[in-house]
C-alpha cells in the first residue's frame, strides 16, 4: 500500500490483505536499517484474524522515499501522520528496538489516538557502542556484520529456526546491506540520543506489554526494567533462549503473546 506523508511516498506492508480503517488498527515499527519484512510472520495473520495492518517503511528505509529522520521524537510525530494518511484514527503500536522507542514517544505524543502498545526488544537507555558508530558512519561492513552477530542468539546462529528454510542471519544481513549509505548510522545515532524514555513511559496511558529475548545481547532485558516500572500498565515477558531479533526468532511465541494482549483490549469484528 502506498501512502503520502510529509509529501512524500510512503509504503506501508498490509499483510496481504486490503487496508480497512473500519477494523481494528495495529500499526508495527521496524528498527535500525530494517523495513516491514521483518513483520511478515505477524502482519499476515493478524490482517487474516480480523485487523487493519500497517507496516510501514520508515523515511528513507525500504521502498519509502525522503531522508531518513535523525531523531526518535521525529521518527514518532511521523507515525501519527501514517496514521492521518491511511485514515486511521486510533492503532495499537507495535515496535521493535528502535522501532519500539519510536512507538513508546508515540504513545507519549499521542495517546488519545493509541489503543495498545507492545514493545519487543526495547531498553532504556538504549547503549550504542562509539565504535559501531563509528564504523556505521564510515559504511563499513563491519558494522552490518556486528550488527548482525549481536542481534541472534546463538541457537538463531545456527538453525534449529521453526520455519523450514530461513536462514534468519542470512535474511538480516542481506537487508542490512540493502540499506542506503548513512542510514543505519543515522538510525543508531538516533537511539543513542533519545532521552525521554522515562518521561514517556510515565506519559502511557494504554496497557503495555513488553517481549524481551533472554539471550539479547543488544537491549538486554534487564535494560527494560526501570522503564516498565514507570508505566501504569505493563506485562513483561520474556523469551527464553532468545535473541534481539525476537520477531523472527520465535515468531509463533511472540505472535501468541501479541494476539493475547491485543484481544484483550479491542473488539476484533
Amino acid at each position: 500500500m502506498w501512502l503520502s506523508v510529509d509529501q512524500a511516498r510512503v509504503f506501508a506492508a498490509t499483510g496481504g490483505r486490503p487496508f480497512d480503517p473500519g477494523r481494528p488498527c495495529i500499526v508495527f515499527v521496524h528498527g535500525a536499517g530494517m523495513d516491514h519484512s521483518v513483520w511478515a510472520q505477524q502482519t499476515r495473520y493478524f490482517a487474516h484474524h480480523g485487523f487493519a495492518v500497517l507496516a510501514p517503511d520508515l523515511p528513507g528505509h525500504g521502498r519509502s522515499e525522503a531522508p531518513p529522520l535523525e531523531s526518535v521524537t521525529a521518527l514518532a510525530t511521523w507515525v501519527s501522520r501514517v496514521f492521518d494518511a491511511a485514515g486511521a484514527g486510533t492503532a495499537a503500536l507495535v515496535g521493535h528496538s528502535m522501532g519500539a522507542l519510536v512507538a513508546l514517544e508515540s504513545a507519549s505524543q499521542v495517546p488519545e489516538r493509541i489503543t495498545a502498545l507492545a514493545l519487543l526488544a526495547i531498553s532504556f537507555p538504549m547503549a550504542v557502542h562509539d565504535g559501531l558508530l563509528a564504523s556505521a558512519a564510515a559504511n563499513e561492513h563491519r558494522a552490518l556484520d556486528l550488527i548482525n552477530n549481536w542481534a541472534h542468539s546463538h541457537g538463531a546462529q545456527i538453525g534449529r529456526n521453526a520455519v523450514p528454510g530461513l536462514w534468519l542471519t542470512g535474511g538480516s544481513i542481506r537487508l542490512l546491506e540493502a540499506a542506503a549509505d548513512g542510514v543505519v548510522h543515522t538510525d543508531l545515532k538516533a537511539v543513542k540520543n533519545y532521552d525521554r524514555g522515562f518521561d514517556a513511559a510515565a506519559k502511557v496511558r494504554c496497557a503495555t506489554l513488553l517481549v524481551l529475548g533472554e539471550h539479547d545481547r543488544m537491549t538486554p532485558p534487564k535494560g527494560a526494567h526501570a522503564l516498565a516500572e514507570r508505566m501504569a500498565g505493563h506485562k513483561t515477558v520474556v523469551i527464553p533462549a532468545c535473541g534481539h531479533m525476537v520477531m523472527t526468532e520465535q515468531p509463533d511465541r511472540v505472535r501468541g503473546e501479541l494476539l493475547a494482549h491485543l484481544r484483550a483490549l479491542v473488539t476484533v469484528p
